[in-house]
């Protein structure tokens, strides 16, 4: 992958915890010192800069800078002042006080009690949330609690979910699910769906886990086809060598169509998107995307330097190429960035036929900025462990398609069944069952009639980095 080498604009993501941060400078940052590491690395890397007047290169003297820095009380005071749009435009820059935590998170390990979940609003005007387990991790404290996908719970230490509280519930170490049972009453519409209260609760502790996001893979027989199917929950740069020997799983199957679920997929590595999608389709040397970055930095590029191609290789290791002409992608509202990625940027050269339902709509890529002279992890100040991750670019498919504010739209509509969601990877699970029903029969399905219920949030906007998708050198 080719992302502006010449310029050096990026660094590499330390791997490891650094202990040498245990003990900060005996002199900590000032508020205008962190508001100044903010204003500097927004004004050189921000995306929207050109829409955001106090970004302006000419925007102040310098004592008028220094009083629009003493007038923001904190950098994310600051920060927040310097989004644009931020409820439509840009819903996903943002900053941490604590940057070792988002390392950890970059390499795959978060404080997990191992249950995927997402959060549900019940009826279209309604308030109240519900939420649903997508899955549970091996090993970690939801599976031994005998959590299972599919359970339902309407409230966490004993007060129901609602939109005001339910990021405080159930951001904390420790918190108790109160359980219930959905029931759609029998019929498709979901207005006259029920939850009720079965009395049971589990109590989830979280622990530092790094999770491996290939989650289920299986090669199925339908009329004559051998189908794989992928279930890839993250892109995680650290396991792209786990992904090259599951594509070589496939090929050694001899596959002949991908049935690859995104639906619980937050996003993550552009890199990791790239080898994604070349395994897939194969094209190397191809365009798999272009980059669009503010006009201060594009003004100093070349046409090369913001392409992204399709490979061969992992720095040199080969990849297990497909060389598909055609894929099916699972995806609900939680398949976002590297996920939507994927899907726009195999659109020019594939048939890629989308069940489920709209993604989140996140085309844009972040970096981290850490406070140094260059914004690289190395020579940050030591006197605090501020950096932010602001959206930096843009990607754009070889046909020119952004923008997809909305997200991505699916070629047939289906939402899951929160009364019976079935088991990943099983061949009657709703969503994969249509598209082995849709390779079987070659034919468009009818899709639902109605519209899905409005996924609120997720295991992911909990985490350092939530929906975003990042670059890196």
């Amino acid at each position: 992958m080719k992302i502006l080498k010449h310029l050096l604009l990026f660094f590499i993501i330390s791997s490891v915890f650094i202990s040498c941060f245990e003990d900060l400078d005996d002199n900590p940052a000032s508020i205008k010192d962190l508001n100044d590491f903010v204003y500097r690395g927004m004004n050189t890397y921000y995306l929207y800069k050109d829409d955001v007047p106090d970004l302006a290169n000419n925007r102040f003297s310098d004592s008028e800078y220094d009083a629009f820095l003493n007038s923001y009380n904190s950098p994310e005071a600051l920060f927040n002042h310097l989004i644009y749009q931020p409820e439509t435009v840009d819903r996903f820059s943002w900053i941490t006080s604590n940057y070792i935590e988002l390392e950890a998170f970059l390499n795959g390990t978060t404080q997990n009690n191992g249950m995927d979940f997402g959060l549900v609003r019940r009826q279209t005007s309604s308030s109240d949330i519900f939420g649903y387990v997508g899955y549970v991790l091996p090993n970690t404290n939801a599976s031994n609690q005998g959590l299972q996908r599919g359970d339902i719970f309407y409230a966490v230490n004993g007060t129901p979910l609602n939109d005001n509280n339910y990021l405080s519930l159930l951001s904390n170490n420790t918190y108790t699910i109160n359980l219930a049972i959905y029931d759609d009453n029998g019929t498709p519409d979901p207005d006259d769906d029920t939850i009720t209260p079965n009395g049971q609760s589990v109590t989830l502790t979280k622990s530092p886990y790094t999770e491996n996001p290939i989650f289920e893979r299986n090669v199925f027989q339908v009329s004559g086809r051998n189908v794989g199917y992928l279930v890839y929950n993250g892109f995680t740069r650290d396991f792209d060598a786990q992904l090259n020997d599951t594509f070589g799983y496939f090929s050694n199957n001899n596959i002949q169509d991908l049935v690859l679920d995104l639906r619980y997929n937050p996003g993550g590595s552009v890199n990791t998107a790239i080898l994604l999608s070349s395994m897939i389709a194969g094209r190397n040397g191809e365009v798999f995307s272009t980059e669009q970055w503010n006009n201060d930095i594009q003004s100093q590029l070349s046409v090369e330097s913001t392409v992204n191609r399709f490979t061969n290789n992992d720095e040199g290791t080969p990849l297990n190429i497909l060389n598909l002409n055609r894929v099916y992608v699972l995806t609900t509202k939680r398949s976002a960035s590297a996920s939507e990625l994927v899907i726009n940027c195999l659109r020019p050269y594939i048939n890629v036929v989308q069940i489920g339902t709209s993604t989140t709509g996140k085309y844009q890529a972040s970096i981290t900025l850490y406070d140094s002279p260059d914004f690289r992890r190395q020579g940050a100040s030591p006197s605090h462990l501020y950096a932010m991750q602001p959206l930096v670019l843009k990607s754009l498919n070889a046909a020119g398609v952004t923008d997809y504010f909305e997200g991505l739209d699916p070629d047939i509509l289906v939402s899951e069944n929160y009364a019976n969601m079935g088991v990943l990877g099983d061949e009657n699970e709703l969503l994969l069952s249509v598209a082995l029903q849709h390779i079987e029969d070659n034919s468009r399905l009818s899709g639902q009639t109605f519209e899905p219920l409005e996924i609120v949030g997720s295991k992911s906007s909990f985490t350092p980095l939530q929906d975003n998708m990042y670059i890196e050198k």
